[in-house]
């Protein structure tokens, strides 16, 4: 690439985050002096100490920036001098032309200075923290990603060996300019032309300080001079770190808290001295105890053992549906809000229309879950400008029929402000300790900003941005209370659906055109049927069978765009393409971000044709690859909730205006939750490679029949129609399930030995001798025998409350069967299964064992068991790729596992972070590893990485 311009290297989710106004007015001023101050009849030594001095006065007052050495400035990564150093500059004076490099010259005397402190630090220091390097006359400036300088310099072992030489005084001459002249220009020479670096000259911003607007480009320097760039700081919406401060103030007004247990950090109710009758949680217990709620709920032992237990979980799961619900509406209000440029009649969610739980009860219901012309007179009043989007997100839960709906909670009580709370400095600064709970919550969420995808702008507050991922990851810590479960890191994810996607996406060609292609770019070259090529993308299934928070679904789902659009095949609804020319995909911080030919955020515009296309495209392809290509299962019914909010949150970001309405009416979302199903992975009934063509005959339902009914619910546009979709795939499950029962080898061996037990037991007509008798009594006694083991085995399935949640693969997800019934397979199998060990689970790891892996071992954990049943869940030629504990390598529990993947998969891939942290709470070392259900060919790539600089673009160290 060479020579890029500012917008061509933030990071574009960094992009996103909007500047506080007061901060960019003040960032004017120290340019705007630093212009003013400097002039080309100054040493450079007055040069250096503006610069330095409009360094600090922007970014780097919390860092220690001097020189070092022969460094004319470093900026390290704290304010002490034993950090490492994170940034190097290289400072020539504004008329010393001869040194500085050019666009036309880099091969000069400050490029190779650069080189040479570079080599110093990462070789002699072994400092892997180098963020940037930097030469520049004041005015210019030439930006060096370490990065460039890792690949194209260090891992150049001959530039390796003449440094040490030259270091070690094994050259001609100690002399910094004989290694300037006779080795640093040579290797210099050589990438020259492939070097790739920023470039602008400050003076050409110099028209932008002047008045009260904010140009792009001012921003574009602003975010590039920042120590969030050249430092690589994580930022607002960096989706590999959690928001604290907005996901501690949530946990407080839901009034649960987080606590270490066994090694793990869980989320409880909070301890009797610090409840709050006026968090959601507490106001939801209370409700439910007075009412005596609990008898209605069926199956209430899958809720806990005792009443506390009970009371917690069922609240639990009641809070979570209503806060998902409000989430999803402050995202949805921001997103039109941000279409209608800030028109405040967009506004529904806050106390002057939400007055109490009454009016939010409304909202859910009498609104949201109505089409316009559905709605009442007096809401369609009040609630003018809320559009209708068919979500099942806002229909009444089973859970909530059986106990309570939102409008049950008490009203009398103020919440007191968390001590750290968002609204204690705003600027309007409030005068209040405490606020009724709806009150707060409204005001918690405003504090933030939840619209901001796609914008680059200077805001008079600029508020913490939370965006999807954000959200994700706090989602991933609540839905995992229970277990202690991790959020998976952005990076992590996206390395793994790119990884599994590509590999799920060659197969599927190879197999379909008979094909040998090994990259993306063979496939690319290869293509010549766009609407064929669309149509195998669509049909590759991935599950997580672990689900959680559905983050691996949704980078799966960026994954799939993102490689429609590299393969070229992405089009519009006419079948026009969108071309490279005129728009990039790219996935960064686990966010799809689309820019137009001149590097600009793509912002939707319903005024606007263009912008309509791609934003109907968008929402398009998201829809058509969620219902038909995504599926997850969790034995968490929060997750399954949570997971089913993640991906309606990800069409609702693009959102758009139909034709049919005029452009006044928003389209509405399909039901997805049926391809997001609550269950255990681990545990069945039917057998996947039981035949059930004879079940279809006798029932007369056919596939094809199943298919459609669940291909229609996905697009019913109404309630009744819904229901009715419903209850019809739920008969035939129903069906399906009885006569799969009936014919369960088990059952039917029962049958056959009661039926011989009867016959044994029926009076005979001749008496028998002494050894008849002797043998028809051990016979007895076998049958009964077996009649009694048999039974208990049923009567343990009918009365274990872990067999109410056994999840049958064999019939719940039609997509994955052929005609005659016949279980096919996943094409991709992912996630991050939980890391449970089997001793600490009691009687329910006996069941486990009961179910036959071939991986189950006692002293074990559960992910082994995930493993197995991932590569059972797959096609031939499928492909797993988990992220588990590393521990399988080398303890004795491992030892079967091993065996499994060594006889009966193809390792492909192995990533071993021995050492490294990778989530933010656990401990546990872990791995990546990919597999592939076929014959091994013994060729994994495996490899260690080396610490956490390499993490972040895992695609790079690999």
């Amino acid at each position: 690439m060479g020579q890029l311009k500012p917008n061509q290297v933030l990071n574009k989710a960094y992009r996103q985050v909007a500047i506080e106004i007061e901060d960019f007015n003040h960032f004017k001023d120290v340019l705007r002096t630093l212009l003013f101050t400097v002039s080309d009849g100054q040493r450079e030594e007055t040069q250096k100490e503006h610069l330095r001095n409009f360094l600090s006065d922007t970014f780097y007052k919390p860092y220690y920036m001097a020189p070092e050495e022969d460094i004319d400035l470093a900026v390290r990564l704290d304010k002490t001098s034993k950090s490492n150093i994170g940034l190097l500059i290289e400072v020539k004076s504004t008329t010393n032309k001869n040194e500085m490099i050019s666009v036309g010259n880099l091969n000069r005397k400050a490029l190779q200075e650069l080189l040479l402190y570079y080599l110093r630090e990462r070789i002699t220091k072994k400092n892997t923290d180098i963020k940037y390097l930097i030469a520049t006359n004041v005015y210019e400036y030439f930006i060096f990603d370490a990065q460039e300088f890792e690949q194209k310099f260090y891992q150049n072992k001959k530039l390796k060996k003449e440094f040490q030489d030259f270091e070690d005084g094994r050259k001609t001459s100690r002399k910094t300019d004989f290694f300037y002249s006779e080795i640093a220009s040579l290797f210099i020479e050589e990438v020259a032309g492939s070097l790739d670096y920023t470039y602008f000259d400050i003076r050409s911003y110099a028209k932008y300080l002047d008045g009260d607007t904010a140009p792009k480009k001012l921003i574009e320097l602003y975010k590039v001079f920042s120590d969030v760039h050249l430092l690589k700081l994580p930022f607002q919406n960096d989706s590999n770190s959690l928001n604290k401060k907005f996901y501690a103030e949530l946990l407080h007004i839901l009034g649960i808290e987080e606590k270490k247990e066994n090694n793990k950090i869980v989320i409880v109710r909070k301890a009797v001295g610090r409840r709050n009758e006026a968090s959601l949680l507490e106001n939801t217990i209370n409700q439910l105890d007075a009412e005596d709620c609990l008898r209605k709920v069926p199956n209430i032992a899958m809720y806990g053992s005792t009443q506390e237990e009970r009371l917690f979980n069922v609240a639990m799961e009641l809070c979570i549906t209503w806060i998902n619900r409000i989430l999803f509406l402050k995202l949805l209000e921001a997103q039109m809000l941000k279409y209608h440029n800030g028109e405040q009649c967009y506004k529904f969610l806050s106390i002057q229309k939400i007055r109490d739980f009454d009016d939010l009860n409304t909202l859910f219901f009498q609104v949201l879950a109505r089409s316009v012309h559905q709605r009442t007179a007096s809401v369609l009043k009040d609630f003018e400008y809320v559009p209708y989007l068919n979500s099942s997100l806002f229909e009444v839960t089973e859970l909530e029929s059986n106990t309570i709906k939102i409008n049950s909670l008490s009203q009398r009580f103020e919440l007191p402000l968390f001590t750290n709370s968002v609204l204690i400095n705003r600027k309007e600064k409030q005068q209040f300790n405490s606020l009724p709970t709806l009150n707060y919550l409204f005001a918690f969420l405003d504090a933030y900003n939840f619209a901001s995808e796609g914008s680059e702008e200077v805001q008079e507050e600029a508020k913490t941005l939370i965006n999807a991922s954000v959200l994700g990851l706090i989602f991933e810590k609540i839905n995992g209370h229970k277990d202690g479960s991790v959020f998976t890191p952005g990076f992590i994810t996206m390395y793994m659906c790119r990884e599994a996607v590509a590999n799920s996406v060659l197969t599927k060609f190879n197999n379909f055109y008979n094909w040998n292609c090994t990259s993306v770019t063979d496939l690319y070259n290869k293509i010549d049927d766009i609407a064929q090529a669309n149509q195998l993308i669509d049909s590759i299934t991935i599950c997580d069978p672990a689900v959680g928070s559905g983050h691996f679904l949704v980078s799966a789902l960026n994954e799939l765009i993102r490689l429609k659009y590299e393969l070229g095949i992405l089009v519009d609804s006419e079948g026009k393409r969108i071309k490279k020319s005129d728009y990039t995909f790219s996935i960064e911080n686990d966010e799809l971000i689309v820019t137009d030919a001149d590097n600009n955020l793509f912002s939707y515009n319903p005024l606007n044709e263009e912008s309509r296309r791609i934003q109907e495209t968008l929402f398009k392809e998201k829809k058509t690859i969620i219902e038909n290509c995504l599926f997850g299962v969790d034995i968490n019914p929060n997750s399954v909730k949570i997971c089913r909010l993640r991906l309606w949150i990800e069409l609702l970001k693009n959102a758009y205006y139909t034709a049919e309405s005029d452009y006044k009416q928003l389209e509405t979302l399909p039901n997805i939750d049926i391809n997001i199903k609550c269950g255990n992975s681990l545990l069945h009934r039917f057998d996947l490679t039981d035949s059930i063509k004879s079940v279809l005959k006798e029932t007369g339902i056919s596939i094809s029949q199943y298919r459609n009914a669940v291909s229609k619910y996905k697009n019913a546009q109404d309630k009744a129609e819904k229901w009715e979709l419903d209850s019809m795939i739920a008969e035939i499950k129903s069906k399906l399930t009885t006569e799969i029962g009936a014919k369960d080898p088990k059952k039917l061996k029962l049958n056959k030995r009661r039926a011989e037990l009867v016959n044994l037991l029926a009076p005979q007509l001749f008496e028998m001798s002494k050894k008849e008798q002797k043998d028809w009594q051990k016979r007895v006694d076998a049958v009964k025998k077996e009649i009694a083991e048999l039974e208990s085995y049923f009567e343990e399935i009918n009365s274990n409350k872990i067999y109410l949640g056994a999840f049958e693969w064999r019939i719940e997800f039609p997509e994955v069967l052929d005609a005659d019934g016949n279980f096919i397979g996943f094409d991709c199998v992912i996630g991050n299964p939980p890391y449970i060990q089997l001793q600490s689970m009691g009687t329910d790891a006996d069941v486990l064992e009961r179910m036959k892996y071939k991986t189950y071992v006692r002293t074990g954990d559960i992910y082994c068991l995930f493993y197995e049943q991932g590569m059972n869940l797959l096609k031939p030629n499928g492909c797993l790729c988990y992220i588990t504990s590393n521990k399988w390598m080398k303890a004795g529990y491992g030892k079967e596992l091993r065996q499994y993947f060594v006889s009966e998969t193809n390792p492909v891939l192995l990533i071993d972070f021995a050492g490294v942290k990778v989530f933010d709470t656990a401990t546990v070392d872990v791995n990546i590893l990919m597999l592939q259900k076929a014959i091994n060919v013994q060729r994994t790539f495996a490899c260690i990485t080396q610490g956490i600089n390499g993490l972040q673009n895992l695609s790079d160290f690999v």
